[in-house]
Parts: C-alpha cells; structure tokens; sequence
C-alpha cells in the first residue's frame, strides 16, 4: 500500500435495511406482486429504493409514446417500476412508515453466529471500513459486509476517481480500463476468491435520476437559456464543453450513484 502513497481518510460505514408490502395479506385484495423497498442509510442521507415488479417500466412508457408526445406519456403512470428516493435524517423513514401506519415489515437476515450483547438488530446488515486517498486523485472506499448477526459474507470496495466527474468508456459493457486496472492492482490475489463488478449505462442512470416535475418544466427553461446564450457576444465557441447537469458524481448525487451501485451489487449476490 505505501507504493501507492495510500492515507487513511477516516472511518466508512453504512447500513441496509430491506422491506416487503403486505398488501397481499389483505382479504379480498388481489395483488399479482409484492413490492419490495430497501434503504441504505450513509451519513445524513437514506436513500431508497422501491420496486413495483406490476407497474411500467419508463423505458416502456417512452417507447409506447408517439414522437413529440414523450412527455405526456410520462405523467400518465402513477408510478414506475423503480423508484429512487432521498430522505433525511435518519429514522425518517421508519418514522413516517409508522404514522401512515403502511403495511410494510421489516426483512431481516438470520446468522448462524450468536448476537453479541448490546449489538443492534435494527439493521438488516452493516458495511463498516474506512476510506484511502491514492495521491491527490484516488479515493477508495473498503469495507467488509456483515449480516446482523456478525457474520461476514464478503467485502465491498469503490473507487472514485476525482479529475472527472463522468468517466466514460468506449467498450460495450461500459467497463473502464482505468478502474479495472486500479483495482486489479489493489486487491490481493486469493485463491477461489469471487470479484464482481457492478457498472451502469447513461440509459439506466436517466430511469433512476428521472424526477417528474422537472422533466415537466425543463423544456420551457432550456429553451429561454439557449436564446439568452445566443445575445450574448461573450458566450461563443463552447458548444462542445460538457455542461454540469443534476445527476453528476458530485454531491449527494455522487451518493445516490454510490447507494444505488451498492444495492445492485448485494442483491446480485442474494445477500439483499
């Protein structure tokens, strides 16, 4: 690690909680499918992720709307099939779940390992590490996932790379040679030991970051700032300069790709 220039940045932690609807315990009620919700909980924020396996999927919706008419057609559903809240503080979701009185339970985990005292069972599983600086461009994230019984079913690791805030890849899959690289060089070689990488194409990105009463009101202002950016004779020559739009890995945007990652790669390992 000293080759590398690696400081330790402080501690990570992260918990998850996962949950089910049980609307189909309702008599007389029929429900095709049961909604799932998980919650990741990092520093001040929770975000959140439901799932609707019997609504529309936005991709569908679009591509069912006649050309010119996509917009209406996205304030027709209710719902969608994915969505992907951000509350704050902590607590507040148990807390408004609790007031609605909704019908959703808790999933939790169960570990052969025996609880220690004291040790919380509120969260169905916790991600606890710390984070590295590599040089002035690297962070990496690293922390071991423990189910809440103690027991530890694997390790998760991420890395940002700070001079950009998009790193595109011109390979297929989307994976980057850089962080490929990065992270082969990083992580130990042990025997029979399984690596999965998660990634995610703009497409996806755009159905998950989507919000309704922007997509509304974003037409008109796009059109009002391109005519001001033509009147003025400062302002030339920068068309092909990237232009920062809300979803960029910045901010508690940068945390909503980090949770929504994370929860891709627990549920593709059936821990979620």
């Amino acid at each position: 690690m000293h080759l590398h220039l690696v400081s330790n940045l402080g501690p990570w932690k992260l918990s998850v909680k996962s949950y089910r609807s049980t609307l189909g315990q309702i008599p007389n009620l029929p429900v095709p499918s049961e909604r799932t919700m998980m919650a990741l909980t990092m520093d001040e924020n929770v975000f959140v992720l439901l799932e609707d396996p019997h609504a529309p999927a936005r991709t569908d919706v679009l591509a069912a709307a006649p050309p010119g008419e996509e917009s209406a057609y996205l304030q027709g559903p209710t719902h969608f099939r994915t969505t992907f809240l951000t509350l704050r503080p902590p607590g507040a979701l148990e807390q408004l779940l609790a007031q609605l009185k909704a019908r959703w339970v808790s999933v939790r985990q169960t570990s052969t390992a025996v609880p220690q005292r004291g040790q919380s069972s509120g969260q169905q599983l916790t991600i606890e590490g710390h984070i590295f600086g590599i040089g002035n461009d690297w962070l990496v994230r690293v922390g071991n996932v423990m189910l809440a019984g103690g027991a530890v079913k694997g390790m998760l690791l991420e890395a940002e790379y700070l001079p950009l805030p998009v790193l595109h890849s011109p390979v297929a899959d989307g994976t980057s040679e850089l962080l490929s690289n990065l992270l082969t060089s990083i992580l130990p070689n042990v025997r029979d030991a399984k690596t999965v990488a998660v990634t995610i194409n703009d497409a996806q990105w755009e159905d998950v970051l989507w919000d309704r009463e922007e997509d509304g009101q974003g037409q008109g202002a796009g059109e009002e700032g391109a005519s001001q950016n033509l009147d003025d004779i400062y302002a030339f020559g920068d068309d092909d300069i990237h232009e920062k739009k809300r979803g960029d890995w910045i901010g508690v945007d940068r945390d909503r790709r980090s949770a929504y990652l994370i929860i891709g790669a627990l549920r593709s390992e059936g821990i979620l």
